[in-house]
């Protein structure tokens, strides 16, 4: 059959991921947008490359710790931002930078201990090449005539046991830039659907005041509304919306969901709730449409799922351009 290989679990398990991750990334993605804060998301994956390989670092789970550094980033640098009076894109580019340093660092002197792998097998693989490695040394004592061959032989097996480690470690990097939504477990997935009502419900809740402290940041504050917190509160949806993408489509794709479909939509929509819904459609298209094309092919989910999102952008242009179909444009009325 065409599609027997949405009965793995696997690729189910990143359908609800990705559905659930195209969802809030879209929505949150759309007040960054409108605030002309598009690369604080990509900022934000970045400065959660650095939580990453600092959990790695210090032998906690790693996303947990991309989480609490993403969101403690995003806020420090806000404050900071605030009192020196320093520009939106060079906040964006300080908190970029200093992130995916920090993580290239700490990646680099970090060692890949035996409780760090996380699959099996890679775990047979190390604890096979370890076995030989003890062949060889009782090899040794039993045959004293051999010395010098068994030295070579352990040497070699040590270098092989080195290789497989900084293999590993390259490839865990590797799932972290580029992302590696079919080897999401579980867990993950019930982490990712929390995360994504949680998030929903907040913006439900806080929905008009956010709306309006977005398009008039001044009469929100006249009119009473804790803008402040507000704003606070958007920036740790935020983090939490870009660590949880970066297993979708990894640190270095992150922005795409978070701006493209929004791009898209504001083309369309002559209203912000129809902006909304249009920018859910066209990323929910891209990432259940980039899987299911992506897993038959073997090509990268992560880079079809922004593919498919461009293209929708491209068409959506030249619909614009052309008056094929009448769009006024974004405009900010709330109905």
């Amino acid at each position: 059959m065409v599609f027997e290989f949405l009965s793995d679990q696997s690729v189910q398990y990143a359908l609800i991921s990705g559905i659930a991750i195209a969802l809030f990334c879209s929505t949150v993605g759309l007040f960054l947008v409108l605030r002309k804060f598009a690369l604080f998301g990509d900022a934000l994956a970045h400065t959660a490359f650095g939580g990453v390989a600092f959990g790695l670092f210090i032998g906690v789970y790693p996303l947990w710790a991309a989480y609490i550094v993403s969101i403690l980033g995003a806020l420090g640098l806000t404050k900071l931002r605030q009192r020196f009076d320093i520009s939106g894109d060079a906040a964006v580019a300080i908190l970029l930078t200093s992130g995916i340093a920090v993580g290239i660092i700490l990646f680099s002197i970090t060692d890949v201990d035996d409780h760090q792998l996380d699959d099996e097998h890679d775990v047979k693989q190390l604890n096979g090449i370890q076995n030989i490695e003890e062949s060889h040394d009782e090899e040794s004592h039993d045959e004293e005539s051999h010395d010098e061959e068994s030295h070579d032989e352990e040497s070699h097996d040590e270098h092989d046991m080195n290789d497989f480690r900084d293999m590993k470690h390259a490839h865990d990097m590797e799932e972290f830039l580029f992302g590696s939504i079919l080897q999401i477990k579980q867990e993950n997935v019930i982490t990712i659907l929390i995360l994504c009502v949680i998030i929903l419900i907040i913006l439900r809740i806080i929905y008009k005041k956010l709306l309006y402290a977005t398009f008039s940041e001044e009469q929100a504050k006249v009119s009473g509304i804790p803008v402040e917190k507000i704003n606070y509160l958007l920036i740790g949806m935020s983090g939490v919306a870009a660590v949880t993408s970066m297993q979708l489509v990894g640190v270095l794709l992150v922005s795409a969901l978070f701006v493209i479909p929004n791009v898209s939509a504001m083309l369309y929509g002559r209203s912000f709730k129809q902006t909304i819904t249009l920018s859910t459609s066209f990323s929910l298209f891209s990432v259940v449409m980039g899987i299911i094309i992506a897993i038959p092919f073997g090509i990268e989910p992560s880079g079809c799922i922004v593919l498919l999102a461009i293209g929708i952008l491209i068409v959506s242009l030249i619909i614009k351009s052309t008056g094929i179909v009448k769009t006024t444009g974004f405009s900010p009325k709330v109905a």
